[in-house]
């Protein structure tokens, strides 16, 4: 007989805007994923006020699947992926907490590379890095890449660790760490803010493990453009160099 103390749980905390063609597909590949023994999954779905069906396609995949552990949450206004996140992380009772978009980019079996690290006791954060390890990784915009990690250094240089992706997608926190930060970025300013923050927890340890990446172009769906880039910088220098809370 399993122990109720023995049990823990994985938030799974998704920000939707627009994805009603891909978050169905998503949550079957959430919901076939094993986790190690003794961890069950909550999926927190927070639509950012889809102007799509999505409530439509995530209310029907609940109603189908009502065994599933999914929580759904919607803003009556479009705040930015950032503010969904916060809503996500705030409504999350798990012990541990990962980001997971609601396109297809990611691939959820990758989950307990991610998790092994923090089992193992050795980390209490871990990032997915799209940019070491030998797994799959979509050829897609050089100029994104050269951002990518042009931002993953300017924010290293501040939170002085050695990250490879910063502006990955897979971030894995333990819950009540996470929800102890005071987090206000609420569009693409939330990868640096969160990073920053977290850097200057008192003996934090944060690892990084390689993950695949199935991206997408804009015709398929991707929304980060260049403006968002800029203001990457801004949150960087803002938290970094200001040290604003």
């Amino acid at each position: 007989m399993v122990n109720k103390d023995e049990l823990k749980t994985l938030s799974i905390v998704i920000p939707a805007f627009n994805e009603s063609k891909t978050i169905s597909l998503i949550l079957d590949r959430i919901s076939s994923v094993k986790l190690p023994r003794l961890i069950e999954k909550e999926i927190i779905i927070v639509n950012d006020c889809s102007t799509d069906n999505t409530e439509e396609v995530i209310l029907n995949y609940i109603s189908t699947y009502p065994l599933l552990n999914i929580v759904y949450c919607k803003h009556n206004t479009n705040q930015g992926k950032g503010a969904a996140l916060h809503t996500g992380i705030f409504r999350a009772t798990g012990d541990f907490v990962i980001i997971q978009d609601a396109d297809l980019e990611y691939d959820p079996s990758e989950y307990n590379l991610l998790l092994r690290p923090v089992l193992q006791g050795f980390a209490d954060v871990v990032y997915g890095s799209r940019f070491i390890g030998g797994n799959p990784h979509r050829i897609l915009f050089f100029w994104h890449t050269i951002g990518n990690r042009l931002l993953t250094l300017l924010c290293n240089m501040f939170s002085n660790f050695n990250l490879t992706d910063m502006e990955t997608c897979y971030k894995l926190f333990e819950t009540k760490l996470l929800q102890s930060l005071y987090l206000k970025e609420k569009r693409f300013g939330f990868e640096p803010e969160v990073t920053i923050k977290i850097s200057r927890v008192p003996k934090i340890r944060v690892y990084e493990v390689g993950i695949s990446y199935y991206g997408r172009t804009y015709e398929e769906g991707k929304k980060i453009g260049w403006k968002d880039g800029f203001q990457a910088i801004y949150c960087i220098l803002k938290y970094g160099m200001f040290k604003a809370k």
